[in-house]
This record gives C-alpha cells, sequence and structure tokens, in this order.
C-alpha cells in the first residue's frame, strides 16, 4: 500500500504564491495572484473563508505566517507596503501597521522559556485590571473600518496580545530592510547592516541568534544566495523586561488606535445638516442689498418681530418650518451622541492611557533593569504630558458642547415661533412663553456666532460661524474659528497671576486655539517618539556573527517567482540550533545540503555542513561516502525540501531519466544517521559553497519506504506541519494542489477513490500540463483550468473552524 495517505485534491481558478500550515489546527492558507487570501481545511480541502483584496489593504500578497497559537494570520502587500493581522476565525482585518519597504518574507516565533520571572508578569497584567475599568465597546455602526474593539469581542487587547508568552513577527524586505515587531504589534528592533533582499527569515526560539537568507548581486553580476547569522543576544539576556515592556507598549499602541477610532466615530455622529445652514446663511450675507449686518436683522426679528424681505425669504423659502424643525432635531441628537462618546470613549481611554504610560516610566527610572532596551524617562514624561494635554482638550470640548446645547435650543425655539408667525400658523401655547433668561440666550447665540470681523471673511469666506462644535473635529493645523472665551474664568486667571504656577511642570499645558483632532495628531506623535527609542536602541545592539556565501542562481530562473524557492530555514528547539536546507541543481541536482549552526553564535557546532545524495538503493543504509550504483535505480533531483521535525525532511523529487519530465515522488527522508556523521568540511568563507563542492564529504541517504509516486501531477513544491502530521503538494503551474496525512498508509477502498478522482481529472491534468508548459514561455497568469475548481465560498460558519478540524485529527 503506498506510503501517505490523499485527503483532498483540488484545481484553483488562480496560480498560488503562497502555503501556510496551522501550527496548531489542521488548516491552511493560501495567497493567490489575485490577492485574495483563502483558508482551507484538511479535509477534503474545503474552503472556510476568503478574503479578497480591497482598497485599503491591498492586491499584491508578499508573504503569509501564522501566529503561533493559530488565531490570527499575519500576510504583507507589497503594492500599499502594510502589513495586515487577520482573524483566523472571521476572516476580519484586526491591524495593520504600514512599513518602509515592500515585505518579501515573514516568520512569526514564540519564545520558548520557562521562566518563572514571566509568570510573575502576568500576575502582574492582572492590576491594570482591577485599577482600570473596562473600556466600553465603540457603536456597532461605527465599527466598520477596523473590528478590534467590536462588540462580539470581549476582551479586544488579549485577543490581539494572546498568551502571556512573547512572541515576535520578524518581517524581511529590500535593501536589507528587517523589522522585529512584539506580538506582531509594536515595533522592538529595526536591523541596520544587512546587504540584499530578504528571501527568508529563522528567530531562534531563545531569542540569541536571527538567521537571513539575503539574495543580492555577486562581482560577476549574477544573482547570489548568502546566509547570515545575526546575534540577538539583549533580547535573549532582557527577556522578562523585554515581555514586560512589549506587552506595555502593545497596550498603549492598541488603546491609541481606540481613541483614534472613537474620534472617528465622533465626526461620523455630526451630521453636514448645520454646513448646510452655514452656506445658506453665507449666501444671504453675500447676496443681500441692505447695508444693515445680519445679526441686527435678527435682533430686530428678535425685539419687534419685523423682518427684512431678504431674510424672510431665507427663513421661509430655504430654511422652512419643517426643515428648521428636523434641523434642531437633527443638532441635539448628534450633540449627545457626541458628548457621549467624549465621556465614555475619550476620557477613560486617555486614563488608560495615562495609567500605562505612567507604569512604564517607573519601568523607565529602573535603568538597571530596563535601560539597555532603550526607554527614556524624559520622552515617556513628555509623552504624559501629551495625553494630560489632549484630556484637557476633550474636556474644553465638553464644555463647549454644554454651552452650544443650551444656546442651540433656546435659538431655534425662538426663530421656530417666529417662522410659524409669519406663516400665519397657530403657535402652540407653550412654545408661546419666552423669559428673559431665553432671550438672553438668543442675544448671546447671535453675538457670538455672527460677526462682521474683515480677517473672519477674508480666511473662511463668511462673515460668521454657526457652529462651534464641528472645528474642534475638522482635521484641520489651522485654528479654531470660534475659540472659547477663557477671560472670565477664575482659574485662568489665578495660574497667570501665580509665579510658582505660571511656568509648573505639574500642570498639563491647553491649546486654546487648536483642535481636538490637532491635539491628538500632536499626542500621537509624542507618543511614537517614545515607542520609537527602545527599536533604535535594540536595533543598534544586534550585530553580524557570520555571513556566508552559498551560491548563485542559475540564469534560466532569474526572472521566475521565487516565493517558495529554496533555501528553507528550521530552527530545532530542543538542540538549539539554526538548519538550512538548500540544493545546487547546477553543480550537485541530487545531492541535498543542510547547514547547522548553534543559536548561540559563540558556540562551535562539529560537522556544520551536511551533505546528502538522494540516489540511494531502497531499503539500503549509510555505509559508505558514494552509494553503490544500481541499474535499476532511477536518477532524482530535489525540487523542493521542508523540515518535516527535527530529524525529517520532506522532500519533492523528479526523476532526472524521464524525458517528459513527468515523474514526480513525494518521500520523507530520516536525517538521523547524516546529522551524526563525523567527517569534517573546512570552509573557506572567502569562496562560494559552490565554489568548494568538491571537497564536501557526501553521504548516501535511503527512503526506502517512506516515498510515494505522485500521479497525474506535475508536483513542484510542498508545505507540510509535523505537528499536525500534514503536507500539501502544489504543482509547477502553481493550481493543483494535492493534500496527505503523513502518518498513514492509502488504505484499498482510499485507492479506488483515488484512482477515480484520477480518471475524472486526467483531461485536466493533460491541460493543466499544457498551460504549465505555456507558462514556462510567459503565459503563466491566465485563469484556472478545468469545471471542478473551487470558486465559492462554503456556507459553513467560520466560527465552527475550531470544532470541525479537532474532529479531523482522527481521519
Amino acid at each position: 500500500m503506498p506510503a501517505f495517505r490523499q485527503v483532498g485534491e483540488k484545481q484553483l481558478p488562480n496560480p498560488i504564491l503562497f502555503m501556510a500550515w496551522s501550527p496548531k489546527r489542521d488548516l491552511i492558507a493560501l495567497a493567490n495572484t489575485s490577492g485574495e487570501l483563502l483558508l482551507h481545511r484538511l479535509a477534503n480541502f474545503q474552503r472556510v473563508w476568503s478574503l479578497p483584496p480591497n482598497e485599503n489593504t491591498g492586491k499584491e500578497i508578499t508573504a503569509v505566517a501564522w501566529r503561533p497559537d493559530g488565531k490570527i494570520l499575519a500576510f504583507s502587500v507589497g503594492d500599499t507596503k502594510q502589513v495586515v493581522l487577520c482573524d483566523a476565525e472571521k476572516a476580519e482585518i484586526l491591524h495593520l501597521f504600514t512599513v518602509e519597504y515592500p515585505v518579501s518574507c515573514m516568520h512569526w516565533m514564540e519564545v520558548q522559556d520557562d521562566s518563572s520571572t514571566l509568570s510573575s508578569f502576568s500576575e502582574s497584567e492582572d492590576e491594570s485590571s482591577r485599577f482600570l475599568p473596562k473600556l466600553p465597546t465603540l457603536p456597532k455602526s461605527y465599527s466598520t473600518t477596523s473590528k478590534i474593539f467590536s462588540e462580539e469581542k470581549s476582551d479586544e487587547v488579549t485577543n490581539l496580545l494572546g498568551d502571556v508568552r512573547l512572541n515576535i513577527l520578524v518581517v524581511g524586505g529590500s535593501s536589507g530592510f528587517v523589522e522585529l515587531y512584539a506580538y506582531g504589534l509594536y515595533k522592538i528592533a529595526t536591523l541596520n547592516g544587512i546587504s540584499g533582499t530578504c528571501r527568508s527569515l529563522g528567530l531562534s526560539s531563545d531569542l540569541k541568534s536571527l538567521s537571513v537568507i539575503t539574495e543580492m548581486r555577486s562581482t560577476e553580476g549574477r544573482p547570489e544566495i548568502h546566509y547570515m547569522q545575526l546575534d540577538t543576544g539583549l533580547l535573549s539576556s532582557c527577556l522578562p523586561e523585554l515581555t514586560k515592556m512589549a506587552r506595555k507598549f502593545t497596550h498603549i499602541s492598541t488603546l491609541l488606535q481606540y481613541l483614534r477610532l472613537s474620534l472617528t466615530c465622533m465626526c461620523e455622529a455630526w451630521e453636514d445638516i448645520l454646513m448646510q445652514m452655514d452656506l445658506r446663511l453665507t449666501k444671504f450675507v453675500q447676496e443681500k442689498n441692505t447695508s444693515t449686518q445680519v445679526q441686527d436683522e435678527f435682533l430686530e426679528l428678535l425685539l419687534w418681530g419685523h423682518a427684512s424681505p431678504e431674510l424672510q425669504a431665507l427663513l421661509m423659502n430655504q430654511l422652512t418650518v419643517k426643515g428648521l424643525k428636523m434641523l434642531g432635531q437633527s443638532i441635539d441628537s448628534s450633540y449627545s451622541s457626541i458628548q457621549k462618546l467624549v465621556i465614555s470613549h475619550l476620557q477613560s481611554g486617555s486614563e488608560a492611557l495615562l495609567y500605562h504610560l505612567s507604569e512604564v516610566k517607573g519601568m523607565a527610572l529602573w535603568k538597571q533593569k530596563f535601560q539597555p532596551l532603550g526607554l527614556d524617562p524624559a520622552a515617556i514624561e513628555d509623552a504624559i504630558v501629551a495625553v494630560g494635554s489632549f484630556t484637557l482638550k476633550a474636556s474644553e470640548l465638553l464644555q463647549v458642547i454644554d454651552k452650544s446645547m443650551k444656546n442651540f435650543k433656546a435659538f431655534f425655539r425662538w426663530l421656530y415661533v417666529a417662522m410659524l408667525r409669519m406663516s400665519e400658523d397657530h403657535v402652540p401655547p407653550e412654545l408661546n412663553k419666552m423669559t428673559q433668561k431665553d432671550l438672553a440666550f438668543v442675544a448671546d447665540f447671535l453675538s457670538e456666532h455672527f460677526s462682521a470681523n474683515k480677517e473672519l471673511f477674508d480666511r473662511k469666506g463668511k462673515y460668521f460661524n454657526v457652529e462651534r462644535v464641528g472645528q474642534y473635529l475638522k482635521d484641520e493645523d489651522e485654528d479654531l474659528v470660534s475659540p472659547p472665551n477663557i477671560e472670565g474664568n477664575q482659574w485662568v486667571t489665578f495660574v497667570k497671576q501665580s509665579t510658582h504656577l505660571k511656568d509648573s511642570t505639574l500642570l498639563f499645558p491647553t491649546y486654546p486655539q487648536k483642535s481636538l483632532h490637532f491635539v491628538k495628531k500632536m499626542m500621537e506623535a509624542t507618543i511614537d517618539l517614545c515607542l520609537q527609542k527602545p527599536a533604535e536602541v535594540i536595533g543598534r545592539s544586534i550585530k553580524q556573527a557570520v555571513c556566508l556565501r552559498l551560491y548563485t542562481i542559475p540564469e534560466g530562473s532569474e526572472n521566475t517567482p521565487r516565493l517558495f524557492e529554496l533555501p528553507s530555514l528550521w530552527n530545532d528547539k530542543t538542540a538549539s540550533m539554526h538548519y538550512v536546507v538548500f540544493c545546487m541543481p547546477e553543480v550537485s541536482p541530487s545531492t541535498i545540503y543542510i547547514m547547522r549552526r548553534a543559536t548561540d553564535p559563540g558556540r562551535s557546532v562539529p560537522n556544520g555542513l551536511v551533505a546528502v545524495n538522494i540516489n540511494t538503493p531502497l531499503n539500503s543504509s549509510i555505509v559508505d561516502e558514494t552509494p553503490a550504483q544500481n541499474p535499476a535505480d532511477s536518477l532524482y533531483g530535489c525540487l523542493d525540501a521542508r523540515f518535516y521535525d527535527d530529524e525529517t525532511l520532506t522532500v519533492v523529487l523528479r526523476s532526472l531519466e524521464d524525458d517528459e519530465n513527468k515523474m514526480r515522488v513525494l518521500a520523507q527522508l530520516p536525517l538521523n544517521s547524516a546529522l551524526r556523521w563525523e567527517e569534517e568540511f573546512i570552509w573557506d568563507i572567502t569562496l562560494r559553497l559552490e565554489q568548494q563542492i568538491e571537497g564536501i564529504p557526501v553521504q548516501a541517504l535511503a527512503w526506502g519506504n517512506h516515498s510515494r509516486e505522485l500521479e497525474n501531477i506535475k508536483a513542484q513544491f510542498v508545505a507540510v506541519n509535523g505537528i499536525r502530521k500534514v503536507a500539501c503538494v502544489l504543482s509547477a503551474n502553481l493550481r493543483h494542489v494535492r493534500v496527505f496525512e503523513m502518518d498513514a498508509e492509502e488504505e484499498e477502498e482510499d485507492e479506488e477513490r483515488a484512482d477515480e478522482s484520477q480518471e475524472m481529472s486526467l483531461d485536466q491534468d493533460r491541460l493543466e500540463d499544457t498551460l504549465n508548459d505555456q507558462s514556462d514561455a510567459g503565459d503563466g497568469e491566465h485563469g484556472g483550468v478545468g469545471g471542478s475548481m473551487d470558486t465559492q465560498v462554503t456556507g459553513q460558519k467560520s466560527g465552527d473552524i475550531l470544532d470541525d478540524t479537532a474532529g479531523s485529527e482522527t481521519l
């Protein structure tokens, strides 16, 4: 019976660029050339959901990585230079951030450390929940732009932070661009000194080193593959402090997002009806023929009940009684909504920000522990002051809203009665009464909102500003049109007269001439400076430990996509080793090379380079450097190789003797004996490895019965997950996938079903080979193949992923 059990097969309409198995579930993420992200489950390769490209994220996916707990999927977008974090359950975008260069590779790792210190930090995280009230969720109708704080999530920050154990997302791109993000949110390091474009990344689980595969031009002008190991010892030695700082700064980042969305909700709550009134009154001022001021005409209407023909036409023909009533109700509703958002969201979010920043300042003052990480007490103090100013501006807005509501209510009530009298309609008795206090409110409204100031007219194009709240919500750098009058404020007078308080650092500065948006942007810029300092300091501490030149890329493949190409990186957590797997088909097509480096750059590794020949007779063992020749054995070349676990390599092989180049084999290579090989290779680091290939001792490696011939698919690439014991094979035209369970053998019934499936798809496979030949000639971007392609999203609820995938383990 063939090894490995086939559990799914699919023809896809668009070429696949990336495949990534979930580390915890039987799910695989696929990214295709149309910018679509797909999630499929192992059983029958059923689609769970699809995330189409949109204008906010972009449409050119360049890398994919799973968070180690399998709950969040990260992908990078090249055309918008963004990294997007997506909820694996519901295909919702949780967070996104912009990077300087397009990302070409990503790696998300979790720290493996059983230190009791981390558990103590976990307990300290609970203190914030005891001292701070839970942030209220945003109104459902306003949370469409981001789902971080949607009503369906009970603990928004925890959903993004995950477990207390530190996990780090590493992103790399062109021009040696490499950055590290704690929990995928907060940037903790920006690396310098790397040359070329990053092809692959691997951060060790002990945080001692980072492996980087780069591509750069050689002296001969050909693209050359380099391996670099970077010493990240500072991250390892300061792991407890780094974890504490990262979680605090991640809280701060999510709170800034919360305030940003709250302000967006306030802007959406404010309707544009009042702006229409502004435009109508502006037109009235510019077109009226009388020399009297608008304020005088309204005052005349207030005192004597008479209106000029121009004002009467404005009120009765443009505003209308019904329109005025609707306008008043709309303003009252909008004011109430904004007031609630300021009190419940802005103020509570600002208080949480002050709490976390104050704790970070306390950490920064503990210089022995946190100074090496770049925490600057002065920068954090500036951030605290900026948050205080934002809180004061929010309180100022509350006072303006309260005063405006009173004035608007009085003004609209009076104007409504006046318009009813003009139209000779019945005036309700409850509205006909007007007290002296009401008259004062209307007079104040007219005096404050109508002006003949020529400077104001030149700047805004109108003689007045009816609306005072909206100016606080505008994203403008200009001063407020109608700043609050603070001349009679007793506290302001007291501070100005006090010698000690006037310049005291204990008082948060106020910006009475600026809008809430302006103060918010100033606060964000100050906090960003505070957050960026550790990334710069940690980045400068990371130094290159070794750089090895491996090989040049064949000229024929220089312009082909390299999304799946080797080298492949692997981190052996048990032995604290970096593994690099690669092939050099131009010089040794049947040899696989495995390079090993200790995660501690100061520790040497015997037999750091292992070369294995895969053309070994079946079921033989390693007995000699040169394998015995057997005429019955075929010669094979390696197309793709991925580590299945610490001692097993999954490979896709092709027969070198097949004239049609269709023979493919999926095999598991046991590396136990090969990795214990004692013969040493002396590497001359001044030369490329391919220039020293004759001196590399080659071992024979048998794969025996741990293999399966792949029929009716021109396999080229493979993605594996040793924890879930699964593999997914992708064809050369990037459209045909086949999924296997690697720890089970195919039974007869399964074989019969597979034979039927192969018969049904035989014509499609022939067409696939034809398209593949065309794609080799430059035509690889056409649509899908055959009628069995998966073009519809399954109707199954995404929330059932956990239950269904748990059941698929027994397949």
